[in-house]
C-alpha cells in the first residue's frame, strides 16, 4: 500500500475486498457516488495515478487514447486511473493490455463516480472484462468506519450463531439525528465542526445538482427540476412508491413533467450512485401469499435526503414521522456496507398482507437474517419483533433455511437479546 496516503486515513471496510481483487484480476474498477472516498483509498494501493478530473490531464490522456498512443497505459503498476469514466475507451485498452501480459494480476485500478456513457447515451459496446476487470461497490462509511459506532455487536458474529448480544451505544437521539444528516462523507466526518459539517454535506448535494447530473452526458437538464425531483424523492423514501406518485407529487410545481423526463432525471440519479432502491425478496413462503415487488425507493446516504429537505436535527427531533424514515435510510445504508463485507446483499420484504421486512440480508452461503428498523419506543420495539416472528413463521424451512437471526435495529440506548430470541440493537452498536 502507498504510505504517502496513510496518516490521515480512516480504515474502510472494502479495504480487504479491492486487495484481494487486487492479487485476483488485472484490473479493479471501484464504483460509488462522488466524495465517499474512493479516489483516498485507491490511492493507497497505486503506485501511479492520473486525476482525469483535471482539465489538463484529462486533455492529454484524451489524446493518448484516440491515437492509441503507448504513453497510455506508461507508468509504475499498479496504475490508478481516478474518474475513468471520462475517457471511456480506457476500459478496452486495459483489457486488451492484460490479454497481452496473459492476464498479469493487480495492473490498474479504475474509480468512478458516474457511469460511463457513450455511443449516444447506451454503453453497450464495451466488451464486459470477466475475468479480467473485477468491479468492487463503494458506498459512503458506516458509523462503525466514521468511529461512530462500538461494534459491540457483530453482524458476523450472529450470523455465526452467536446467541448473545449486549452493549450501549454512545449518541443520543439528537446526536443520531446529526449523524444522519451529516452523512457518511469522509470530508464531513474528519470535520469537527458539526454547523461545518452539515454545510458540505449540504454542499454535495448543490454540487450534483448544480454541475454532476447537467455534465454526465448530452442529455440538458435542468437543476430546479433536478433538485425538486430528488426532494420528492425523500418525501418518498423508504417506500414502495410508484413512479406516478413522484409525478403527482412534482405536478403541483411543474405541469410539464412527463413520466419519460422523470424517468430520465432518476436514471441519472442512478448512474450517478445517489439513487440507490432496494430490491424486494422473494423466499419461499409456506402458504401462496402474493408477495409485493415494488423497489423501496432509497438514497446511497440519508444526508441527501436531509439536504434537500432542508431538516437539520433539531427538524427531525421536531417531526419524528420524517426522522422514522430517513432514519431507516440511515440503517439500510449501514446494513448494505456490512452485508458487502460479507459476501450478501440487503432486499426488502414486504407482502399483499401487510406484512413487512425493513431488511433482508441475504448471503451467498444461503444464510438470511429480518430486519425491523425502529426509533426506538417499547411499542414499536414489541411490533416490529411481533412482524419478524410471523415472516419467520411464514418461510418454509424445508425448501430454505431458518434465519440467522431477526433483529429490531433501533436508535434506543442498550443491544440486548429478548426472551423471543428477536435481537434489539441500536445503528450505534453494530458492525460487520
Amino acid at each position: 500500500m502507498n504510505q504517502n496516503v496513510e496518516s490521515l486515513y480512516l480504515d474502510r471496510l472494502i479495504d480487504p475486498a479491492i486487495e484481494t481483487a487486487l492479487s485476483t484480476a488485472g484490473c479493479v474498477v471501484i464504483e460509488g457516488p462522488k466524495w465517499c472516498g474512493k479516489s483516498t483509498t485507491a490511492k493507497r494501493f497505486a503506485k501511479t495515478v492520473v486525476e482525469l478530473a483535471k482539465p489538463s490531464t484529462y486533455r492529454q490522456y484524451k489524446l493518448y487514447a484516440d491515437f492509441g498512443d503507448d504513453e497510455l497505459l506508461r507508468g509504475e503498476k499498479p496504475l490508478l486511473f481516478d474518474e475513468w469514466q471520462k475517457i471511456p475507451d480506457l476500459w478496452d485498452y486495459i483489457r486488451a493490455e492484460i490479454d497481452s501480459k496473459s492476464g498479469q494480476r493487480g495492473q490498474y485500478i479504475l474509480t468512478g463516480s458516474a457511469r460511463p456513457v457513450e455511443n449516444g447515451g447506451k454503453d453497450n459496446k464495451r466488451h464486459s472484462g470477466t475475468g479480467r476487470i473485477l468491479k468492487v461497490v463503494m458506498r459512503p462509511m458506516s458509523l462503525w468506519e466514521s468511529k461512530d459506532s462500538t461494534g459491540e455487536v457483530s453482524l458476523s458474529d450472529l450470523f455465526d450463531g452467536a446467541t448473545r448480544a449486549g452493549g450501549r451505544q454512545k449518541q443520543t437521539i439528537r446526536e443520531t439525528a446529526y449523524l444522519l444528516c451529516r452523512g457518511g462523507w469522509p470530508e464531513t466526518v474528519i470535520e469537527r465542526d458539526k454547523d461545518k459539517a452539515l454545510l458540505l454535506s449540504a454542499k454535495y448535494v448543490s454540487s450534483l445538482i448544480e454541475t454532476d447530473i447537467v455534465e454526465l452526458d448530452d442529455i440538458k437538464r435542468n437543476p430546479t427540476r433536478a433538485r425538486a425531483i430528488l426532494r420528492s424523492y425523500a418525501r418518498n423514501i423508504s417506500a414502495p412508491a410508484k413512479l406516478t406518485t413522484l409525478q403527482q407529487d412534482l405536478e403541483v410545481n411543474d405541469s410539464a413533467l412527463d413520466t419519460r423526463t422523470l424517468d430520465s432525471y432518476i436514471n441519472a440519479f442512478k448512474k450517478l450512485f445517489v439513487i440507490e432502491d432496494i430490491e424486494a425478496w422473494s423466499p419461499k413462503l409456506r402458504s401462496s401469499t402474493a408477495l409485493r415487488t415494488a423497489d423501496t425507493r432509497q438514497f446511497v446516504d440519508p444526508a441527501i435526503a436531509a439536504a434537500v429537505l432542508g431538516a437539520k436535527p433539531d427538524d427531525l427531533i421536531s417531526d419524528l414521522n420524517t426522522f422514522g424514515l430517513l432514519f431507516e435510510s440511515m440503517c439500510i445504508r449501514d446494513l448494505r456496507v456490512y452485508a458487502e463485507r460479507l459476501n450478501g446483499n440487503v432486499f426488502n420484504y414486504r407482502d399483499k398482507t401487510g406484512l413487512e421486512a425493513d431488511a433482508i440480508i441475504h448471503l451467498d452461503n444461503g444464510k438470511w437474517a429480518a430486519i425491523e428498523v425502529k426509533l426506538g419506543s417499547d411499542d414499536a420495539i414489541e411490533q416490529g419483533a411481533k412482524h419478524l416472528l410471523e415472516l419467520k413463521g411464514r418461510v418454509d424451512t424445508e425448501k430454505m433455511k431458518q434465519p440467522s437471526f431477526l433483529m429490531v435495529m433501533t436508535a434506543s440506548p442498550y443491544a440486548y437479546r429478548r426472551p423471543d430470541g428477536v435481537y434489539v440493537v441500536p445503528i450505534g452498536c453494530l458492525k460487520d
